[in-house]
């Protein structure tokens, strides 16, 4: 009784108040207007990335050319969520052929690591960090899958910007400071780190020039020898001998035989407009059987904010979760119900299952009837627009960092489960679940707006909040990514986890108080939660005035930009 009254005195102190702040122009909750540009557009989470962007752009290379720019910038000034040792997923807009194109670059598990070995072991659950959660990283790949398919630049020039920035170093800003000081306490004891990292010692500060040498020296390579040099040359083998001096099972061989696939978008329409995510073995789709269940109630006379849109969302969020947990995976390994995953047929039924005046305690996955990361986006002058997520998991990744290469490898591999006969289970060569999105939508086979929100299991939630607060509750692209947002704990996922409870809902702050009470006396849990709702950004074309608006929100350093 006493910790609920805390929860609610909490919750009035730090909900108390709709607005974000007072503006002369705008909507409730912008913290900013939109940006509004004639030729390109670059959207990313830190300013300098933004900026190496928009240099692309305005040298001549497109969107694809910088997008790549971006994502190699933001692996050396935000190592807390991305890196050249991590996985990239992409839908990039051709303008040429006007038609949406889906990349899949994420990577697979080694061939030497076998579910028998880890059962021996006693491993009930593949570990956080260390070596064994260790996945080939995709994201070179995707760069030159992208660059050979869409670019107009050479990899050598689109990288320079960030080899430049390595070298001469470039001030750590406020937000990936706090990120780093917590990483050291973590990643400290793993070889190789400290060298990188910590090479005064201590990670660096606020405002320090930090440089990276070995990174620098690195995409050197890769921008002058082009992708084998990481996966069949001297660099896969550097990161082999790392991986057998640590106890891991990641090789040569892994790596050269890694390529990333392209596949094609899957979509549904929500009220008149397409919404675009790409197929398992990524989450995306989730994020569209919410909005078909979502569908089939009127939002926009509940109002933004209301407990019945909240209790709502959740509920649909929970269904969609619990058929995450059981289909999602590699398709190479499982045949996933895709198309009757996402049918307005299937969100019919699941939507008979919501009671709406009580949250449920638990949901079973349905039956369909078979036939830390950085998002960016870019546009540019042809039209092209590419909506890219790249990440490590779990912020930096698995702490193995590998001899003077200037990176970190990722540890996707613990999104495994080691539960035989999931469609998700551990094997060899396979793809994990992931939880890295891009969206898109497009409005009568035209682009309209490239989006992605970043942050585990937090991005099919805030794509469709997004959607939502742009269709349903008449926001633009800025309000629509300052809005509060809420985010649901506890839903069964892919690595064997169950939810027993209902688990509990995150308010951002911005909701109000009688609100949070009635969702309480729904049966919500409801509880604080400082800073786990994400990073937003996104790209809106105008084809009557023939701009592009941008939107970056405040949750992270993102900087929208254009010319």
């Amino acid at each position: 009784m006493k910790r609920t009254f805390f929860i609610l005195i909490l919750l009035f102190l730090v909900h108390s108040g709709m607005q974000a702040q007072d503006r002369v122009t705008g909507k409730t909750f912008a913290t900013r207007s939109e940006v509004i540009a004639r030729h390109g557009m670059v959207c990313s989470s830190q300013p300098l990335a933004t900026q190496v962007g928009l240099d692309i752009l305005k040298k001549g290379g497109n969107a694809i050319d910088a997008a790549i720019a971006v994502d190699a910038m933001l692996g050396l000034v935000e190592p807390t969520g991305s890196g050249i040792g991590g996985d990239l997923f992409a839908i990039v807009w051709d303008a040429k052929s006007q038609k949406l194109y889906g990349l899949n670059a994420s990577g697979r598990s080694p061939y030497g690591l076998t579910l028998a070995y880890l059962k021996k072991k006693g491993y009930t659950k593949i570990p956080s960090f260390g070596p064994l959660p260790v996945t080939v990283p995709g994201c070179v790949d995707g760069w030159f899958e992208l660059n050979k398919r869409f670019g107009s630049l050479p990899m050598n020039e689109i990288l320079h910007p960030t080899i430049d920035y390595a070298r001469e170093g470039f001030p750590v800003s406020e937000l990936i400071a706090y990120y780093l000081q917590s990483s050291g306490k973590l990643y400290a004891k793993y070889e190789g780190f400290k060298m990188i990292y910590m090479p005064q010692g201590k990670m660096p500060a606020k405002g320090e020039i930090f440089r990276n040498p070995y990174l620098a020296n690195t995409l050197e390579k890769i921008g002058k020898e082009g992708r084998d040099v990481f996966y069949k040359g001297e660099i896969a083998y550097r990161i082999e001998n790392y991986m057998k001096r640590n106890g891991g099972f990641l090789s040569a061989k892994d790596l050269a035989d890694h390529h990333s696939e392209w596949v094609e978008p899957v979509s549904t329409n929500y009220r008149g407009y397409d919404v675009w995510e790409l197929p398992p073995n990524g989450q995306g789709i989730a994020a569209l059987e919410m909005l078909n269940i979502l569908e089939g109630y009127d939002l926009k006379s509940m109002g933004f904010g209301s407990k019945e849109y909240i209790h709502l969302f959740v509920e649909a969020k929970k269904l969609a979760f619990e058929d995450r947990a059981k289909y999602y995976a590699d398709p190479d390994f499982s045949s996933i119900p895709v198309k009757e995953l996402i049918s307005k047929e299937y969100a019919a039924e699941r939507r008979k299952l919501i009671n709406p005046n009580r949250a449920a305690k638990t949901y079973d996955a349905g039956l369909p009837r078979t036939s830390n990361t950085v998002y960016m986006t870019v546009a540019d002058q042809w039209g092209n627009m590419v909506s890219l997520i790249q990440s490590n998991y779990r912020g930096m990744g698995s702490g193995m960092t590998p001899d003077s290469l200037g990176f970190m490898l990722q540890d996707r591999g613990e999104l495994f489960t080691l539960e035989e006969g999931h469609n998700n289970c551990y094997a060899p060569h396979k793809r994990p679940f992931h939880t890295i999105i891009p969206g898109f939508i497009t409005k009568d086979g035209k682009p309209w707006i490239s989006f992605g929100v970043m942050g585990g299991d937090m991005q099919p939630q805030g794509h469709v909040q997004i959607v939502a607060n742009l269709i349903d509750f008449g926001m633009n692209l800025q309000e629509a990514g300052d809005a509060p947002r809420i985010q649901h704990y506890g839903s069964s996922d892919p690595t064997g986890d169950k939810m027993t409870d209902g688990g509990y809902v995150a308010l951002e702050s911005g909701f109000d108080y009688e609100v949070i009470r009635e969702l309480m006396k729904m049966g919500h849990q409801v509880e604080f939660d400082l800073g786990g709702y994400g990073g937003y950004q996104a790209i809106m074309v105008d084809p009557v005035n023939k701009v592009y608006y941008g939107a970056s929100e405040s949750r992270k350093d993102g900087q929208a930009a254009g010319y």
